[in-house]
């Protein structure tokens, strides 16, 4: 098995990213924990439009992080969605 990052997600909550080849034999996570690989693990985070006039969540993959909130399914960016920029 080969090392990669795992969110670990307590509560519905990650909590951190840790390197770990998924081994369990040689590491156990934290208990009631759900392990995901981060590199596939879908995410929404927030984009700016092509019209460049709005934050739209979009899902991302292997944008997950510490603060994401988990569904089941898909991560979620725990981040408020961004201002636009005042243009003249």
């Amino acid at each position: 098995m080969k090392v990669q990052d795992y969110l670990t997600v307590e509560n519905n909550v990650v909590t951190n990213v840790v390197a770990w080849d998924g081994d369990v034999n040689t590491w156990q996570p934290p208990e009631g924990t759900t392990m995901l690989v981060q590199d596939i693990t879908p995410a929404k985070i927030w984009i700016l439009n092509p019209e460049q006039t709005d934050y739209v969540l979009t899902e991302v993959i292997g944008a997950g992080t510490i603060g994401f909130i988990w569904d089941g399914s898909v991560l979620t960016t725990n981040d408020p969605k961004p201002e636009l920029p005042f243009s003249n």
